[in-house]
C-alpha cells in the first residue's frame, strides 16, 4: 500500500519526493480500514508530474479508493484545472470526501465508472488514470475516446505478481497488447512502481 516502505537508493529515493499535505491522514485512515489497493508513492509522484503538464486542464480519475492517487494528482494541478474522481464503493470514497473536498478542483462521483464514461463527450479530458476494472479491463474504447489529443491516459499495477491468478495475467497481457497496437497512442511501458503504462494521444 502507498507510503507503507521507503527506498533510498538513488533515483528510487523516496525522500526526494515531497508528499502531498492530506496524505498522512489519508493513508492513516486507509490503513484502519485495511484497504491494501492504493497507489504507492512512485506512482502518485508520476501521477502529480503529468498532472502538472496540463495547465488549466480537465482531469479524470477512475477508481478514487481511499483518495491516496486524488491527493497526488491534485497536488500537480494547478489553480485552473479541474479533477473528476469517480467511485462506486461509498465506504472508500468517504475518506477522499473527508480530507479532500475542500478542494475546489476536485469533484468526486459516486457512481459505476463505465456508466461515467458513456456519458462523456469524446476527447473531453487532458488526463485519464484508470484505476479501476471500468476504464482499463472493461470498457476500454469507452475511455480511450474520452481523452483529448495530447492527453494522456495511465494505469498502473502492470507489472506481474506470483499471486495473480491466470485469468488476470491474461487481461493484463491483453490491455497491454491492446494499448501497444492502437495507432491512435504513443506508449512508455514503464518499469517503475508497481507496472506503468503511459499512453499519449496523438
Amino acid at each position: 500500500m502507498g507510503g507503507m516502505a521507503s527506498e533510498t537508493n538513488g533515483l528510487n529515493d523516496l525522500n526526494l519526493v515531497a508528499r502531498p499535505a492530506a496524505l498522512a491522514e489519508i493513508e492513516t485512515r486507509t490503513r484502519a480500514m485495511r484497504f491494501d489497493m492504493a497507489s504507492e508513492p512512485r506512482t502518485g509522484a508520476l501521477l502529480r508530474a503529468l498532472a502538472a503538464t496540463k495547465p488549466g486542464g480537465r482531469l479524470l480519475e477512475l477508481g478514487t479508493g481511499t483518495g491516496v492517487a486524488t491527493a497526488w494528482i491534485l497536488a500537480g494541478m494547478d489553480a485552473g484545472s479541474s479533477l473528476a474522481s469517480v467511485d462506486s464503493d461509498p465506504h472508500h470514497q468517504q475518506v477522499a470526501r473527508d480530507c479532500l473536498a475542500n478542494d475546489g478542483r476536485l469533484t468526486l462521483v459516486l457512481e459505476d465508472a463505465l456508466g461515467f464514461l458513456r456519458r462523456q463527450p469524446a476527447a473531453s479530458y487532458d488526463f485519464v488514470f484508470a484505476d479501476a476494472i471500468p476504464g482499463k479491463y472493461e470498457g476500454l474504447e469507452e475511455c480511450l475516446k474520452v481523452v483529448k489529443p495530447g492527453g494522456v491516459y495511465v494505469v498502473d499495477d502492470m507489472a506481474p505478481l506470483s499471486k495473480w491468478p491466470r485469468a488476470h495475467v491474461e487481461r493484463v497481457a491483453l490491455l497491454v497488447n491492446q494499448l501497444a497496437g492502437d495507432n491512435r497512442f504513443a506508449i512508455a511501458p514503464l518499469d517503475w512502481a508497481t507496472g506503468v503504462i503511459v499512453a499519449a494521444r496523438r
